[in-house]
């Protein structure tokens, strides 16, 4: 495992920047994979690094179980929220065209009858959603799950709907928004005439060439497309067919591949020209605080540290991809990290540019099999679950399955249930586990949840039945 001891070289001499070796690299990855999947194929990451020295590319794994190609730096993944900078650079663009200004309010760009909410009395603006500072959730209440089985007819009308009847009351501080995101791309295609993907790729992708960075890959770079992993091994969903999310395309619909994100890093750091470098000046010229010491909001781009400490970055995830993208401004060097699994990257960017940042220690995934349980029992888990300082969790029963629904600022989805044991769950878009626990007479009394990225786990006491049922 590559520690921060065989980070020792990694210095700025004479101009010269000196980074872990290929090989170092490679056993890092190889025991990521190996930690999280065992010795099953299927599971990749990809290392991206530029900088004075040029490019390099570092990978590990495969496509897919049944694909013997390794991941390489032309694969294709889901980049996740990563496209929100890609989003923040179109605004950058039209804000530097003097096409829109990033104090217009939201209002001004959407259709008169649609109702926008006012946190604390005051319109949203451009600038307020793409820094987070907008005052809207990170979804609506009331979203589908990954699965789109509760409502697969959530379409754009639907979040206008809920807009409408939002009653605002988190206040304009920085709060992680994809629906604030989706709202900027409405904006953003009234104003340029077309719609949201095609105006993207019109003013962002083509001007960069980056023609492995798409919405919907064409049947011939489809073959370079990983197969995303879920929390249990298996294939995930793609993004864009899951019912709202597909609506939501600029807060997380592109798919790139490391050498394409390697030339936007470029561009943005200065070592190749581009039309476009203005904007990239724009997006960091905007900053909000975030709340947390040394941490700010630029467009797009989130930054750590001030001055010559500062680290800029980005990090996405999908149900079945991770990804990551950041970069030192001092020593103009970009690292891109890119898996088709869905556990979490962005530390191995970070060590990569920061010796002293620690690598996560990855949560196993492991192969689970859904066994049917009665439909009684299933009913008689439904209910509410609350613990102290974390808020109410509220099983319902959907059709034949179980879901749960969180609390509001776990930023969580409503999630489907899966079965292995007759009272022992788990999700396939999260590292997730919910065990009910019943007295001796037989009653559900509470549940035991094991949340994502191995936290410790969760002991919540029921506090009511769920009257509705959503069958």
């Amino acid at each position: 495992m590559l520690t921060a001891a065989a980070h020792s070289q990694t210095t700025q001499e004479s101009g010269r920047i000196s980074l872990p070796s290929d090989a170092e690299i490679h056993q890092l990855l190889t025991a990521r994979v190996q930690a999280l999947a065992g010795q099953q194929d299927g599971i990749g990451i990809v290392v991206g690094i530029v900088g004075p020295q040029g490019r390099r590319i570092i990978s590990y794994g495969h496509i897919d179980q049944n694909d013997s190609r390794l991941v390489d730096g032309d694969t294709q993944f889901e980049i996740g929220s990563i496209t929100k900078v890609f989003t923040a650079l179109l605004l950058a663009d039209m804000v530097r065209t003097h096409e829109i200004a990033l104090d217009d309010p939201v209002a001004k760009y959407v259709p008169p009858d649609d109702k926008i909410p006012q946190p604390n009395g005051r319109p949203i603006t451009l600038v307020d959603l793409a820094t987070h500072t907008s005052g809207l959730p990170f979804m609506p209440a009331e979203s589908p799950t990954p699965n789109g089985f509760d409502n697969p007819n959530h379409d754009t009308a639907q979040f206008y709907r809920f807009l409408a009847q939002y009653n605002p009351t988190r206040g304009t501080g920085w709060d992680y928004s994809n629906l604030g995101y989706w709202l900027l791309s409405e904006c953003l295609a009234s104003r340029g005439g077309m719609e949201y993907e095609s105006l993207l790729r019109t003013r962002v992708l083509v001007p960069l060439k980056l023609t492995s960075t798409t919405f919907t890959p064409s049947p011939k770079t489809k073959a370079d497309l990983a197969v995303g992993h879920n929390a249990v091994l298996q294939p995930s969903q793609p993004f864009a067919s899951a019912p709202a999310y597909g609506s939501m395309a600029a807060a997380g619909g592109l798919v790139s591949s490391v050498n394409d994100l390697l030339t936007f890093l470029s561009a943005t750091m200065g070592y190749e020209d581009s039309p476009l470098t203005p904007a990239m000046a724009v997006m960091l010229n905007t900053r909000r605080p975030i709340g947390e010491p040394g941490e700010e909001q630029a467009l797009g781009w989130r930054i750590s540290g001030h001055g010559d400490d500062a680290l800029i970055f980005h990090d996405g995830a999908t149900w079945g991809f991770a990804s990551d993208m950041a970069w030192d401004p001092r020593i103009r060097v970009g690292i891109v990290v890119l898996s088709n699994q869905l556990e979490d990257v962005s530390d191995i960017a970070r060590h990569l540019l920061r010796p002293e940042f620690p690598l996560a220690k990855p949560v196993p995934m492991i192969r689970r099999t859904e066994i049917e349980v009665a439909p009684a029992l299933l009913d008689s888990y439904v209910g509410q679950y609350q613990v102290a300082g974390e808020g109410t969790f509220d099983v319902a029963r959907t059709g034949e399955f179980l879901t749960i629904r969180f609390p509001d600022d776990w930023g969580l989805p409503q999630l489907r249930l899966h079965p292995d044991a007759i009272a022992d769950f788990f999700s396939t878009e999260l590292l997730l586990r919910v065990r009910f626990q019943t007295s001796t007479d037989g009653r559900v009394t509470g549940l035991l949840l094991d949340p994502p990225r191995g936290q410790h786990t969760i002991v919540a006491n029921r506090v009511g039945k769920r009257n509705a049922d959503l069958r």
